[in-house]
């Protein structure tokens, strides 16, 4: 689809015609959405945060996040099911972290980036 014209010739986009090709056929634009859609909520991403520093099981998360348990895996559920983080189950404890992933380090990265806070391990 190159050499697409546009309806207004502004003379900013030499080939409008890849850029709409590009959009077409790029099918990563979902599954972004549907990861940066798990992160719209404050408190997901305090939550996402602190599963990229720490392994613990709802009864801990709860207390350092300072909310009640049904409110935590609520937002634990989200987030495994969007495959940001994992859990493993040791006994009657079930244990959650962040997925390493290199979507996951950037999501983490991104955080910290924007708020102008680093990991509490550097």
């Amino acid at each position: 689809m190159t050499g697409r014209n546009l309806p207004h010739d502004h003379g900013d986009i030499e080939d409008a015609g890849r850029l709409a090709d590009l959009l077409e056929s790029t099918t990563g634009f979902d599954e972004v959405s549907e990861l940066l859609a798990q992160l719209v909520d404050s408190t997901r991403i305090r939550i996402f945060w602190l599963l990229c520093h720490y392994e613990g099981c709802v009864m801990n998360i709860s207390s350092i996040m300072g909310m009640s348990s049904p409110a935590v895996s609520h937002h634990l559920r989200s987030l495994k099911e969007s495959g940001l983080i994992q859990s493993r189950r040791m006994g009657k404890e079930v244990y959650y972290k962040a997925v390493d992933s290199p979507e996951v380090e950037y999501l983490h990265h991104m955080i910290e980036d924007l708020m102008l806070i680093t990991c509490p391990k550097e």
